[in-house]
């Protein structure tokens, strides 16, 4: 879907509201989201915005995936972060962006200007209060993920990142997570080897492994099935509850 398919949409119809910044307000809140809010769509491999770029907008991902990364003084660029559906972008009160932030897959954003959406959270406190929470869940993750890219085996980091991808598909997905998944992996194993610092060649192997192991299934190169998500848990060396094994 583009952006087109998105301008008739109330935010109270949006396939991401149950996870976004507006997942805590009331009719009259979102009303006033509704009349501040513009969708758009951006190709795959555009930017959407570059490091310390002045941002006019903050918004939401409602489709698609991005990412985060940062350059060095040398030019060597690391990816640190994904954007999935409903991941926010930008920081009110904040001028510039921190990172480039490019789609990787076609994306669609529903962008807020940012001078009104920041008068709108400080009359709005659903609206800052749900935004602290993203942002200490974003915090939550970071550390996750240093934990993946440091101590984890390149099989484990593989696991690891299908997991993730797979838990945040099913929260966008009527029924919710299930132990059997299936969803489209939206990143190349290109990407994959470089957000996971492993090469392309290991990452390849991996997943073989994983569809050798009957941990997963795949159907072309992105369509995966898990049939059983412990499993995949276990292989990511997480416990059944999702904390890490010691």
């Amino acid at each position: 879907m583009n952006a087109s398919s998105f301008a008739q949409l109330r935010c109270g119809d949006c396939p991401i509201r149950h996870r976004a910044v507006c997942a805590r307000c009331n009719a009259d809140e979102l009303e006033a989201l509704d009349a501040i809010k513009y969708y758009r769509t951006y190709e795959a491999g555009q930017p959407i915005i570059w490091s310390g770029d002045v941002m006019n907008f903050v918004g939401s991902v409602v489709s698609g995936i991005a990412t985060l990364t940062q350059t060095m003084e040398d030019g060597r660029t690391q990816m640190v972060g994904l954007l999935l559906p409903s991941d926010f972008v930008g920081r009110p009160g904040r001028e510039g962006a921190a990172y480039d932030v490019v789609a990787t897959t076609d994306v669609v954003m529903c962008c807020f200007r940012k001078k009104p959406f920041e008068e709108l959270m400080e009359r709005t406190p659903h609206i800052a209060h749900r935004l602290l929470e993203m942002t200490l869940d974003e915090l939550d993750a970071a550390r996750e993920w240093m934990l993946v890219l440091g101590r984890k085996t390149a099989r484990e980091k593989i696991a690891s990142l299908l997991a993730i991808i797979a838990r945040r598909d099913a929260t966008l997905t009527p029924g919710g997570a299930t132990n059997r998944m299936v969803f489209d992996l939206p990143l190349t194993r290109e990407a994959m080897a470089d957000y996971l610092g492993l090469t392309l060649e290991t990452v390849s192997r991996q997943i073989s492994a994983l569809k050798k192991d009957g941990v997963i299934e795949l159907e072309g190169k992105r369509h995966v099935t898990v049939p059983d998500m412990r499993l995949l848990m276990e292989e990511a060396g997480d416990d059944s509850d999702g904390g890490f094994l010691g």
